[in-house]
């Protein structure tokens, strides 16, 4: 029975009951589907869903495409450099220089009494040339062009970065020589000169001992770390001579931790920082990590514990002393190889020169 274009309804509908009854076809939202019995007996009906999976089961995208890497680099910290900023900096010197000599005169005089034919009496000066060796000390930079690209997908700048760590290797090993001098050579620093005068003890406190604090506490009150100060103070003025006193300009250099310190408070509330400004108008207060103690998180530091130095920066206008270099970053070319590139940057450090040790006093311990 076939489906004609000039069937009347009836008719359709005898089609319509004929296929279904033949073939279990189903028209319409609301028939029901049924098949032969013969049919339901010896087959199956085809299904399109495969009975497992060819590909692994996953339940969405791969991780690494969430992932969000932040711009915003985050460097870490250390020290800052301190001994240029505390006592002043200088160039001494190229770098080609073995040797640096620092002229040294003293005015000597023999007064007698007056005659017309008096001959005696004579004004002359003593020359002394110290000397001071500087000491050249490089780093080198090297990057290939695979580490290059691949630092560049997680967006840091190997090059600069590491150039930026270069320069940073140099100035930090140039503070500590500042502070410490180089052995072996006649390089010294600001904490070891030959030159200086022997270090003084704080005053013993109320509170058993003789440091400004007993870890994070206080251990000495206002007055006596004042006290302190103020030994540094008079040590000056007696060891120059005049050439010193309490309207000079001073640099008082201690560790953060020392500094703390500073802010103990009197009975009359008044802070140590607060006398040291009322007492010494023109004193500075400084810090670096070098006057601290010695801890596996300072190896800068300094055995004796914590140390507090005092220092005129001048004296009748004279320099007193200052941080010296005599080359500073000096870039090497870029040499190509293969795949790779190197570069050397170098500097040199003469240490701190000393050129009045009067002016400085120094107090360990606290």
């Amino acid at each position: 029975m076939q489906l004609a274009y000039d069937m009347s309804p009836s008719e359709v509908r005898e089609f319509l009951d004929w296929n279904r009854e033949q073939w279990g076809i189903s028209f319409g939202e609301n028939e029901q589907v049924f098949a032969r019995p013969e049919w339901k007996k010896n087959y199956n009906i085809a299904m399109d869903a495969q009975p497992q999976l060819v590909t692994q089961a996953s339940s969405g995208i791969p991780a690494y495409l969430s992932f969000f890497t932040d711009p915003d680099i985050l460097r870490v910290l250390q020290a800052p450099n301190k001994a240029a900023q505390l006592f002043g900096e200088k160039q001494k010197g190229d770098w080609i220089d073995s040797t640096l000599i620092f002229p040294v005169v003293e005015q000597t005089y023999e007064i007698s009494s007056y005659g017309d034919y008096n001959n005696n009496g004579r004004a002359g000066i003593n020359m002394n040339f110290p000397e001071r060796q500087p000491y050249l000390y490089q780093t080198i930079c090297e990057y290939g062009e695979f580490e290059i690209a691949r630092a560049g997908l997680a967006k840091i700048g190997f090059v600069a970065e590491q150039k930026q760590a270069a320069i940073n290797g140099l100035n930090k090993f140039g503070n500590l020589a500042y502070f410490q001098g180089v052995a072996g050579l006649a390089n010294y620093g600001i904490k070891n000169d030959p030159a200086l005068n022997p270090a003084i003890a704080p005053i013993p406190k109320a509170a058993g001992g003789v440091s400004w604090l007993n870890g994070t506490a206080p251990n000495a009150t206002a007055n006596e770390i004042f006290e302190d100060v103020q030994q540094l103070v008079n040590q000056l003025i007696a060891q120059s001579d005049g050439n010193i006193d309490i309207e000079s300009r001073f640099m008082l250099a201690m560790s953060p931790r020392s500094q703390g310190a500073l802010t103990a408070t009197n009975t009359f509330n008044v802070n140590v920082m607060a006398l040291l400004k009322q007492n010494y108008k023109n004193m500075e207060i400084g810090t670096a990590i070098q006057y601290g103690a010695i801890t596996p998180q300072n190896p800068q530091g300094n055995a004796a514990g914590e140390m507090v130095q005092l220092w005129c920066p001048d004296a009748e206008g004279q320099d007193s002393g200052y941080c010296s270099f005599n080359a500073k970053l000096m870039a090497g070319p870029v040499i190509r190889e293969l795949s790779s590139y190197k570069q050397k940057f170098s500097q040199g450090v003469s240490g701190f020169i000393m050129r009045q040790p009067f002016a400085m006093g120094t107090l360990v311990g606290v």
